[in-house]
């Protein structure tokens, strides 16, 4: 076997060992966790200060980010409803699937309560171990057949 990158084999291995409903879960996952983290990290610099990150208000008002993604999960369930097969499987559906329930989902604990309690323990902590760990455990398990076929092609001769 000739040597190529990991990439490589990995793009190979996405598209050969998973289906379309296979890779529209992993990308979705991979965008739920990425989004999750990279919101947590913004939303860490705007409360210390640091970095080019604010707050985004419209007429006093602040705009969480569950907004945004209750858009995006409007947007995909469009397309679930009207949008063709091809539209379904598209990457950018998947993607803005898991984007936009990350968005939803780190912001949990204020839409139970109905108030801001994203500050406090019991907002941070419980939205952060459940929705962290499910998303590495969940990334995890729909990668798990594109990891299979990597490991075995890098252990060939």
């Amino acid at each position: 076997m000739e040597s190529r990158s990991v990439v490589a084999e990995i793009r190979d291995a996405f598209s050969t060992e998973l289906d379309a409903g296979q890779q529209s879960a992993l990308l979705s996952w991979l965008a739920f966790t990425t989004t999750f983290g990279a919101v947590r990290t913004v939303t860490h610099a705007i409360k210390a200060g640091k970095g080019p990150f604010r707050n985004l208000s419209v007429g006093g008002e602040h705009l969480h980010h569950y907004m945004w993604g209750i858009g995006m999960l409007t947007g995909v369930g469009a397309v679930a409803v009207r949008g063709t097969e091809e539209l379904r499987r598209h990457p950018g559906t998947a993607f803005a699937y898991g984007t936009g329930l990350a968005l939803i989902m780190d912001e949990f604990a204020l839409l139970l309560d109905l108030k801001d309690v994203y500050w406090a323990k019991q907002g941070r902590i419980s939205v952060d171990l459940a929705v962290g760990g499910s998303s590495l455990v969940g990334t995890y398990f729909a990668a798990l057949p594109v990891l299979r076929k990597v490991a075995r092609r890098l252990r060939r001769p």
